[in-house]
């Protein structure tokens, strides 16, 4: 099942699923329990993120081949960081680079998203599908300058500005993807392919991430987990290439699709 959020002609924000011949249709009830088809068409004037995150939970240094290019160790546990649910973006908004706390250096990074659907805590590897609604696509965007540079080792302040984590276009539903970790992901700038790589490549897979994250923990419905990026991102280029006003950014995860958005300078009201 594929499932979209999104404004209705009228403003009002509502559910749909897509149908197996692409058709959008309304539903209704809640996505965590029980999402019924209405047989009525969807109205969808603006198509949201997927889903309004409770929290966004992010792994960094996740791909071996990323690892490597960014010279840095494989990790012997998840690399845990997080970002506020203020840098949730929708497909086809801009990403803003700051302009107030100025950055030099914005980048892009493809990830596989996933979901939870029901609250957890100390969740057995074994059990952990059984915890995730679906899965999307998402694009970690960072202010490598303040990640590294600015911040006193901590990575926060480069990933939490406003519009730095888009999501989308839909979200699907686990058994529409037996298989996270075996799927083609990519990101491409301006038409030009960046990182193409394969989520088998991750040093943790899914299970062992939610595990992790849910040790002493309780992870609730709504939490995304951002699950790391392949190697290919801009500021491993040779030279190193930021993301600039007029650029579009576009995300590709096989069977979920693409996300994509343009760049722009952040407006100073």
């Amino acid at each position: 099942m594929k499932i979209i959020r999104y404004l209705d002609s009228q403003g009002t924000q509502q559910t749909g699923l897509i149908n197996a011949d692409g058709g959008m249709e309304r539903a209704e009830g809640d996505i965590y329990n029980l999402l019924r088809p209405t047989g009525q068409r969807a109205d969808v004037r603006k198509l949201l993120a997927p889903i309004q995150p409770s929290s966004i939970i992010c792994i960094g240094l996740n791909y071996r081949r990323h690892a490597a290019e960014s010279n840095a160790a494989i990790p012997e546990f998840p690399v845990v960081f997080v970002k506020g649910i203020n840098t949730l973006q929708n497909p086809g908004d801009p990403i803003e680079i700051p302009t107030v706390l100025r950055s030099e250096e914005v980048d892009y990074e493809c990830e596989l998203a996933v979901v939870i659907g029901r609250k957890g805590k100390n969740i057995a590897k074994e059990k952990a599908a059984d915890y995730i609604l679906g899965y999307t696509c998402a694009n970690d965007v960072s202010a490598r300058d303040w990640q590294l540079k600015k911040s006193g080792g901590q990575w926060c302040r480069g990933k939490f500005f406003d519009t730095f984590c888009p999501l989308g276009p839909h979200l699907v539903t686990t058994d529409e993807i037996p298989q996270p970790n075996a799927l083609k992901i990519s990101t491409s700038l301006n038409g030009v392919t960046m990182q193409d790589w394969n989520t088998n490549d991750m040093i943790f897979d899914i299970p062992t991430l939610i595990a992790f994250l849910s040790g002493s923990t309780t992870l609730l419905p709504g939490t995304v987990i951002l699950t790391g990026t392949p190697h290919g991102v801009g500021m491993a280029q040779k030279p190193p290439r930021w993301l600039v006003p007029g650029d579009t950014v576009t995300i590709e995860i096989e069977n979920i699709g693409q996300l994509t958005n343009p760049v722009v300078l952040e407006q100073i009201s």
